[in-house]
């Protein structure tokens, strides 16, 4: 089961660039296993401090953490993925993710909206606070329809995902999507309603990762195995890789299949934040 997760204050982001450098140095030297107190000395901050912050942020302690950045850890995830494609394929496109089942509805537009790239579209947005740093969130009437995260230049991060909707009309409006934000990364349990933009393989392949339990990992032949085209990985690859709702469309649970993460568009520290926060409950379960 997923399980909720908890908002955290406006010292969110300084707070992301430390556990951030931390994770980038977790990953990096994993093969080592550092210590607190290496870890400490390279992100210069007090081992207590660094252990009491990471912990808070991320849910597990770097020790912990570590472990879940294993080759180790993520063979494991992959070797139950046959299991896990059969139960998803047997339950269509009701698979056992909670997320899907209980939390997430989808929408996808027709192909003539498709054309019109927006055209006639209302789209707001606003950043917020969360628990994987500073969350750019935008929406429609329809339901959410973009989130992604900053990823150094934050006016470069919202051309990015308006130019998916070149025709519609985008205004800001942090306000009017506060509530979206917190029913995605809060404890409010209010169901979310996403409006997809994409060719009908690109939904597909969305629609596949949308079946991937909580705390799974699985190749990307997985996906392609999902919508019925094995030798497509990939294409799939690509279609993963324009995602327009990051973490909600769990994309972050689509590794190689040497258990090895793959480059990922906000960063493979916070990949590999999400795949721990997810580990760590995954585990408390």
């Amino acid at each position: 089961m997923n399980a909720p997760l908890t908002m955290i204050d406006e010292t969110a982001g300084p707070q992301y660039e430390l556990i951030e450098a931390a994770m980038a140095y977790l990953a990096d030297m994993r093969a080592e296993q550092p210590s607190l107190e290496e870890l400490s000395d390279h992100i210069g901050y007090a081992p207590a401090h660094l252990q009491k912050v990471f912990t808070h942020w991320v849910g597990v302690s770097p020790k912990r953490f570590l472990s879940y950045l294993t080759l180790d850890y993520a063979k494991e995830r992959l070797a139950e993925s046959d299991s896990v494609l059969e139960a998803a394929l047997d339950a269509g496109l009701s698979g056992p993710s909670r997320l899907h089942d209980l939390f997430v509805t989808h929408e996808a537009i027709t192909p003539g909206d498709y054309k019109r790239r927006g055209e006639g579209l209302m789209i707001v947005y606003g950043w917020h606070a969360c628990p994987f740093g500073n969350a750019l969130v935008l929406q429609t009437e329809r339901g959410l329809c973009g989130l992604a995260f900053a990823n150094g230049d934050e006016a470069e991060v919202l051309a990015n995902m308006i130019a998916r909707w070149p025709a519609a009309t985008v205004t800001e409006a942090p306000g009017a999507t506060a509530r979206m934000a917190e029913a995605v990364f809060g404890t409010t349990g209010e169901k979310i309603a996403l409006h997809l933009s994409g060719t009908n393989f690109q939904i597909r392949v969305w629609e596949a990762l949308l079946r991937i339990p909580d705390g799974n990992l699985v190749p990307y032949q997985w996906v392609a195995k999902a919508i019925g085209q094995p030798k497509a990985a990939r294409a799939v690859g690509a279609a993963i890789g324009r995602n327009p709702i990051s973490y909600l469309i769990p994309c972050h649970r689509a590794i190689l299949t040497s258990g090895y993460l793959r480059n990922y568009e906000w960063g493979i520290p916070r990949k590999m934040a999400m795949i721990g926060w997810e580990a760590s409950r995954r585990e408390a379960a």
